[in-house]
């Protein structure tokens, strides 16, 4: 008899994971009928957040970079939505087509900031998110520094409106999700987390750098502009400081270092432990944001794989089958 190791990718558990994920995603279309309207606005924030997650953890997760300035495609796509309304176009069309306009802004600006690693990077991309806001706040079309409304919206009813928001955010979130799923689900999942271990190894056994981190760059950005549209058609209203705001950057950090950084399940338990945390505290004001920041540097100090990486050590048994494990194999 011989014993070796062997490489596996899923397992009947995972299957069977799989396929609960889709009945409960069935089952979520079916809750603007079932829920009161302010449940229904209540949960579309909260899969705006999981989206910010999960396109947070795809950048620092799997591929290394840690950004600040992803706030700057959460405010193309809320201001892009209402350059696109201005123009007549009908709001929630104009939702789908300012995020894919966040995307291909990332894409412009990925052969820039690409070119930074590690805390140059993080601060290039708030560099960038800054800029974004100054241009939008002399720009008084969309309404300078004081902000402007989704007035298209107007034309539903307040509860019909909140089911279309519902659906379409839904819809995005469960779009994202199976984009990750898919990519880290190929090779190229596996050569993006060698980027994020070490570049310069990555490189020299042929792994092409450059382009997998564009394409992860440019799917966070179409994500976090899907996410800032989003967040315009919930609350009808947006403001330069408030929608570019760096606290965007500190909900996602906070999301996936409590959820689990660099696992695909933590960024979900994450959204939810932080729509929870700000349904409670949010009144707080600056303290809540503090204790945000203090709780996540526990988590990055005593807890860095953390509440799923946690659970996930314990149980042994991986629910969704992303990327490959080695398991001894007798023969």
């Amino acid at each position: 008899m011989t014993t070796g190791r062997r490489v596996r990718r899923s397992s009947t558990a995972s299957r069977v994971a799989s396929t609960c994920v889709v009945v409960a995603a069935l089952a979520l279309c079916g809750m603007p009928y079932m829920v009161t309207a302010n449940v229904v606005q209540q949960l579309t924030s909260l899969f705006i957040f999981l989206i910010l997650a999960v396109m947070w953890n795809a950048l620092a997760g799997y591929g290394g970079m840690v950004s600040v300035g992803q706030q700057a495609f959460i405010g193309a796509g809320a201001y892009g939505t209402i350059f696109l309304t201005q123009w007549g176009m009908s709001p929630y069309p104009a939702v789908v087509l300012a995020s894919l306009g966040s995307a291909v802004l990332a894409a412009l600006l990925s052969p820039l900031v690409l070119r930074l690693r590690g805390g140059r990077f993080a601060v290039g991309t708030w560099v960038v998110a800054e800029v974004l806001a100054l241009l939008v706040t002399f720009d008084h079309d969309l309404g300078g520094g004081t902000g402007v409304s989704l007035r298209g919206l107007n034309v539903y009813g307040p509860d019909l409106r909140r089911a279309y928001t519902y659906w379409i955010t839904l819809a995005f979130a469960l779009l994202l999700l199976a984009l990750v799923f898919a990519l880290l689900r190929h090779r190229t999942g596996a050569a993006l987390q060698a980027i994020r271990d070490d570049e310069d190894a990555a490189a020299s056994v042929g792994v092409r750098v450059r382009p997998l981190k564009a394409l992860l760059f440019v799917l966070a950005g179409f994500g976090c502009g899907a996410a800032g549209a989003l967040t315009l058609a919930n609350t009808l209203f947006i403001q330069p400081q408030s929608i570019f705001g760096v606290q965007w950057t500190a909900y996602m950090i906070f999301m996936v270092l409590v959820g689990g950084l660099g696992t695909f399940e933590g960024p979900i338990v994450g959204a939810v432990l932080f729509f929870s945390v700000q349904y409670v505290f949010a009144d707080a004001g600056a303290l809540y944001l503090i204790g945000l920041g203090l709780v996540a540097v526990a988590f990055a100090l005593f807890l860095p794989r953390g509440l799923w990486g946690l659970f996930a050590g314990r149980a042994q048994v991986p629910l969704l089958p992303v990327g490959y494990r080695l398991e001894d194999s007798a023969s």
